[in-house]
């Protein structure tokens, strides 16, 4: 036993020796092999490996992701109107070169993310501060973002570090302003509201005048065809009466003599001075209309 004592130990240095020895690489990381505090090697393919025992050689592992900054507060970003607008953005990088990323910040992932915060808010503050309100929060917002991009991620190469992608997620009005901006607001929507009104009233009217026109021609024209239609009625009624009547010109005289009676003498008070020979009273003298002349028949009309 005492004799296997050695032997053991010695074969755990040499399985301590040998694991230091090995090193794996995953898939989502960089490694960067130094030598005596130089960078001798960048791996960025996943697998197991070999280096020499420290202190000769030691493994720094780099995250190969794509990482997200994002701001813990909004900036206060000012426009060409004066007017501050707070601004939350988030952008996506990653680590394109290794070394290089490794020689800038340490490898310290907050270093990096602090260098390029500082990088995105001048950037923005480059984009915002020559457009007006109306251009950042709507009309111009794709290429705002598209300048900070192309702006940060030029900047951002010597840190050895790709911006894939910069948003701003949320854009308002500073406190001291957002009442000012609201009452401005809700003047103009009351303008525009005032004039649709108005103008859906003069169209309201317009309709109106222009439906009491048509209903006034229709009026017209309806009277006018109903005169015609009577016309043309009483025309055919005195034709019929005069054809019928022409049969037998004595009974007409007749019939016309006692509908003169009638109305004559149509309520118990009438009094009628007239003279007793007259034509009038030809039927109450003669039943048979003889004591006077031949009464013409008035021609049909």
């Amino acid at each position: 036993m005492q004799r296997l004592m050695p032997i053991l130990v010695g074969l755990l240095i040499v399985l301590a020796a040998l694991s230091s020895c090995v090193f794996v690489v995953r898939e989502r990381d960089y490694a960067l092999v130094f030598s005596l505090g130089e960078v001798r090697k960048v791996i960025s393919e996943p697998g197991l490996y070999f280096k020499a025992p420290p202190p000769f050689q030691n493994v720094v592992t780099l995250d190969k992701r794509i990482l997200t900054i994002e701001t813990n507060e909004a900036e206060r970003i000012q426009t060409s109107e004066k007017k501050n607008l707070l601004i939350d953005s988030y952008v996506k990088w990653r680590i394109a070169d290794p070394r290089q990323y490794y020689v800038s910040t340490g490898g310290n992932e907050r270093v990096a993310q602090e260098r390029l915060q500082a990088l995105i808010r001048d950037a923005l503050n480059a984009s915002v501060n020559v457009r007006t309100v109306r251009d950042v929060v709507s009309t111009e917002r794709d290429k705002i973002m598209a300048e900070i991009l192309t702006n940060v991620a030029k900047r951002a190469e010597p840190l050895g570090v790709q911006i894939v992608d910069v948003r701003l997620r949320r854009i308002e009005f500073a406190p001291e302003i957002s009442e000012s901006v609201y009452r401005r607001m809700e003047a103009e929507r009351t303008r525009v509201a005032n004039e649709l009104r108005s103008i859906g009233a003069a169209e309201g009217e317009k309709i109106r005048a222009e439906a009491d026109r048509q209903r006034e021609v229709i009026v017209a024209q309806a009277y006018a065809k109903a005169q015609a239609i009577m016309g043309e009625g009483d025309a055919a009624a005195a034709a019929i009466y005069s054809q019928a009547y022409g049969k037998n010109p004595q009974f007409y005289t007749y019939y016309k003599s006692l509908e003169a009676y009638r109305a004559s003498f149509s309520k118990p008070g009438d009094v009628l001075v007239v003279d007793p020979s007259s034509s009038f009273f030809q039927f109450m003298k003669d039943p048979a209309g003889q004591a006077l002349a031949p009464v013409t028949v008035p021609p049909a009309r």
